[in-house]
């Protein structure tokens, strides 16, 4: 089926001029600028900067790398990436990553791609993010695609028809690669874990063997990894408002998050890269048969997030907390157990709901990687 894809692509060089100007002139874009960069004479030069900018790579290699080098330098200690070197730079590839930041997962992931000479990819992202207008612009124009989600089961079946072909067209066809979370939304308890519903998703665009159509994908499972979670209280305030007052996250937590997680620290950073999965499952007939294979490969995409994850002190430090056992009293100094149980401290007291396991969520999500790191390697 042929698929005009115009709602939901990324923008092209040729409609680069047009939407930076339609995104310098929105007053809230305008708000953000001032935010960032706090006095008018430096926010007119930027927005001056952005107006002659003409492509794609333009904007990612100058103002979008500018930034994410000052969020590194401001609120990190440091940026590391692992087997990216091991990757040809010629092909394109399915980048299955965890999802801890809204935004800074796949930007720092282009990062690091930009800094190795190989292209970006085009990024998924769901329009429950575009609040406002100056966002979908500035997405994307960083190649970033449309995930429409909350929509009526029938056209939600066609959005994500629509999304496989575009995904499967891009690697394919287009030689381009593309970023997607192993799950909708972050992992708000250390817990990742790969939503079966995304490869079905991506298989619904295959017309070939389940074999043959995902080896032609390239699928490369990501490990994204901080040490200090940028977002970290706001996603237990998430999940202690939905699951004991039954309360949804609103656009405001999501913008809040976004910001959060831009400037909150994030101490080390690292990006470890896998190796491309070959699936090699024999020809099924039945629905039942074919959501086997579904969790197989779901399972293949996991063990290699978990194996490459990069277990920080904190990791440690939580888990043998949350077990009453020191199995892990090598990997981190006294100094470190100190700093992250003040870290502990400020969490009972950010978050004032009237529950008693509060600090027991919060172990978890940092003691929840090194649980599912011993899944598959010995430690």
């Amino acid at each position: 089926m042929e698929y005009n894809f115009d709602d939901i692509r990324p923008y092209t060089d040729k409609e680069v001029k047009e939407k930076i100007r339609l995104m310098v002139k929105d007053p809230a874009f305008d708000k953000v600028l001032m935010h960032l960069f706090k006095v008018r004479p430096k926010v007119e030069m930027v927005k001056l900067q952005l107006r002659m900018i003409r492509k794609i790579k333009q904007l990612q290699g100058t103002f979008v790398y500018d930034l994410l080098r000052w969020i590194i330098n401001k609120t990190s200690d440091g940026l590391q990436s692992t087997g990216l070197e091991n990757l040809d730079k010629t092909k394109p590839y399915l980048f299955i990553s965890n999802h801890r930041d809204i935004v800074l997962d796949a930007a720092f992931l282009n990062m690091l791609m930009f800094d190795k000479g190989m292209n970006t990819t085009q990024i998924a992202i769901g329009n429950n993010l575009l609040l406002y207008e100056w966002i979908e612009h500035a997405v994307r124009l960083n190649r970033a695609f449309i995930i429409k989600r909350n929509l009526p089961p029938r056209e939600l079946l066609e959005a994500s028809q629509k999304v496989s072909a575009f995904i499967r067209k891009s690697v394919t066809e287009d030689n381009l690669s593309v970023w997607i979370a192993q799950r909708e939304g972050r992992t708000k308890d250390g817990l990742d874990k790969t939503q079966e519903s995304v490869l079905k998703m991506l298989n619904m665009s295959n017309s070939k063997t389940f074999t043959e159509g995902f080896n032609e994908l390239n699928i490369v499972p990501v490990s994204i990894s901080y040490e200090i979670e940028p977002c970290g209280l706001a996603k237990m305030k998430e999940l202690i408002k939905k699951q004991h007052y039954g309360q949804k996250k609103t656009d405001k937590d999501d913008l809040k998050s976004m910001s959060m997680g831009m400037f909150n620290p994030k101490g080390r950073m690292r990006f470890s890269f896998g190796q491309p999965i070959e699936v090699n499952f024999d020809e099924v007939k039945s629905k039942e048969q074919q959501n086997l294979q579904i969790k197989e490969l779901a399972a293949l995409v996991d063990n290699q997030i978990y194996a490459n994850f990069k277990l920080w002190p904190n990791n440690f430090i939580a888990y043998d907390m949350l077990m009453h056992e020191p199995k892990f009293k090598h990997k981190y100094t006294s100094h470190e157990k100190k700093v992250f149980k003040t870290m502990l401290e400020q969490a009972m007291i950010f978050i004032d709901f009237p529950i008693t396991d509060i600090q027991e969520r919060f172990l978890k999500m940092y003691a929840n990687p090194v649980i599912n790191k011993m899944k598959v390697v010995d430690l």
